[in-house]
């Protein structure tokens, strides 16, 4: 059996990993595929790690270029990250007739209409199973299990770092601050946390999957994105007073007039199971015409769950290199020339409900001043909660809305705001029942 060549392009955490699994299970993915996936190149700075880490099995060199250009390459896996240096490589083994194996989402996410586009009019693949939800097989789902249905929406946490946090401040009662200290404490963020705090990485994934839902082109910068960097304990006690839990959810939603591309903290009732995924595990759920909910939950990160991603898509390669270009399964799930120009929706006219609250003065008729703008907006109150007034003879008051837009909500909050017995700004956060 003659084995295919692979060149790995960067063997750190996730590199060192696969290389790892690939290795140790080498007989039984053989037994799988029909021929051996040997990893003969490896490019990566640090030449000493890469040469401890193979062993002296796979020729180690500093360029990356050496790996694309190489003919004896039949696949290149893609594991340095980022957008500048990866592009240009991912391309330029495209251009050299490599198929391609990446967990860059990031990349994908900003570049993949050009990445897709040169792959299709090269005959080559660009798998990216270890780009979504490190271990979980999202987007085999998407792109295969799923074709049969229309997808209505998906919902998922897919940042294990943000859901650490949420879960340590529900859990413990610490503050956003302490809880990301030590989520780095743990390895589980980056000394720049900016990317998972702040909601890119989601809205990366996010972007991917929504893609593959409905057959669009990846809409990265039409992704409203909003993180947790400003969410108070406060509220995540309320929501589990009112029986909600806080997560951070990516969001997209199949509408008549669009499609809704969002990422944001968000409430989720206590009793749906995605309510109850804790700590750095990642979890998604598809809602689709035909089969209904499912949900895919898992590692969404880490050395050998991401590994076992990136395998994957190693054997889907293997199997499908010698198939005619034409008859491989679609890179987004859709043929390259059906992709649709659906419009994603401006964030006003997202449909969703809402928790607000606010900071009202304890005096007669503040409360009827806050539900007449309500009824002005044409927003109606789905519960209330009111603490008892302290001090300052001020209370919060909180609201939970049926389903209203965007739009109408921030028209009301900006009324609440300019009424002289509101004593801060109204906090709001979106609700999403996921039924």
């Amino acid at each position: 059996m003659t084995p295919l060549r692979i060149g790995l392009l960067g063997i750190g955490t996730v590199g060192g990993g696969t290389y790892d699994v690939l290795t140790r299970n080498l007989e039984e993915i053989t037994r799988r595929v029909g021929r051996p996936l040997v990893i003969t190149r490896v490019a990566d700075l640090d030449t000493d790690l890469a040469k401890s880490a193979t062993g002296g099995s796979a020729e180690v060199t500093d360029d990356a270029f050496a790996v694309t250009r190489d003919p004896e390459i039949d696949i290149v896996i893609e594991l340095i990250g980022g957008y500048g240096i990866a592009r240009e490589l991912v391309l330029d083994a495209i251009a050299n007739g490599k198929h391609v194996v990446t967990a860059n989402k990031a990349l994908l996410a900003v570049h993949g209409n050009e990445i897709f586009t040169a792959a299709n009019d090269r005959g080559v693949v660009v798998a990216f199973e270890a780009a979504v939800g490190g271990g979980i097989p999202i987007i085999k789902a998407l792109r295969e299990g799923l074709v049969a249905n229309r997808i209505e929406w998906i919902a998922g946490i897919v940042n294990g770092t943000t859901n650490f946090i949420l879960s340590e401040m529900r859990d413990r009662g610490v503050s956003f601050a302490d809880a990301l200290a030590d989520a780095q404490a743990k390895g589980y963020a980056e000394a720049d946390p900016t990317f998972d705090i702040e909601g890119v990485d989601a809205a990366h994934k996010l972007s991917l999957m929504a893609a593959m839902a409905f057959g669009v082109p990846v809409y990265f910068e039409d992704v409203y994105t909003e993180g947790i960097t400003a969410i108070e304990g406060v509220d995540i006690r309320y929501a589990e007073r009112l029986g909600y839990r806080l997560k951070l959810l990516a969001v997209t939603i199949r509408r008549e007039a669009g499609i809704e591309l969002r990422v944001h903290p968000c409430l989720v009732p206590e009793d749906v199971l995605i309510a109850n995924v804790e700590g750095v595990m990642n979890a998604v759920l598809v809602q689709a015409d035909a089969v209904g909910p499912t949900l895919y939950y898992g590692a969404g990160a880490g050395s050998q769950p991401t590994a076992s991603a990136v395998i994957a898509d190693l054997v889907d390669v293997a199997r499908l290199i010698s198939a005619d270009p034409g008859e491989r399964v679609p890179h987004l799930a859709f043929q390259a020339d059906q992709l649709s120009d659906t419009p994603v929706l401006p964030m006003d006219d997202v449909q969703t409900s809402y928790y607000l609250r606010m900071r009202l003065a304890d005096e007669p008729g503040v409360l009827a001043d806050v539900t007449r703008i309500f009824a002005d907006e044409s927003i109606s109150i789905d519960a209330a909660l009111q603490q008892e007034p302290g001090k300052e003879l001020a209370a919060d008051f909180v609201v939970l809305t049926h389903m209203t837009t965007e739009r109408a909500v921030r028209a009301a909050i900006a009324a609440i705001e300019s009424l002289p017995t509101t004593h801060s700004d109204v906090v709001l956060l979106r609700m999403e029942k996921l039924s």
